[in-house]
């Protein structure tokens, strides 16, 4: 249960700075993605504080020997860089460049009921039951070795 509070805890503050932060208005995400025209800088400096406050505390990890409510840190264990990770890069860096949304921000926008909202988010959920029904257990849990043996 505790582990349950600590996570709901963690994804309220996640999306109120989210919200505060304008990530979920894709007319702000769009203008800083916009480099050659109406840029709009605001959003580098959103993503500077996540990446110190990011590199604080996986640097806190790396040398403790536990985290609070689990009995083991979960490190990535793939490390290499391959076509289905950019190609993965892609598809998302599209999705975001059009879109003007990711995947959280689109989930806090929810609230909006907005249209562009509600079919984006619908279209995110359609292609994860895809992947879903379309890969194999180990692509879904990641054993990119084991499903290229299959």
């Amino acid at each position: 249960m505790k582990n349950n509070l600590v996570a709901f805890a963690a994804g309220v503050v996640f999306a109120v700075g989210l919200g505060l932060s304008g990530m979920t208005q894709p007319a702000k995400v769009l203008g800083f993605l916009d480099v050659a025209g109406n840029w709009d800088p605001s959003l580098a400096f959103v993503m500077m504080g996540a990446i110190g406050v990011h590199f604080v505390f996986a640097r806190r990890a790396l040398v403790a020997r536990a985290p609070l409510f689990a009995p083991r840190f979960h490190f990535p264990e793939a490390t290499k860089i391959d076509g289905r990770l950019l190609a993965g890069a892609a598809i998302f860096g599209a999705g975001w460049g059009l879109g003007g949304f990711c995947p959280g921000p689109a989930l806090v926008a929810l609230i909006s009921l907005a249209p562009p909202v509600l079919v984006f988010v619908f279209a995110m959920c359609v292609a994860m039951l895809a992947w879903e029904l379309l890969s194999s257990p180990a692509e879904r849990q990641g054993d990119v070795e084991a499903a290229r043996s299959s």
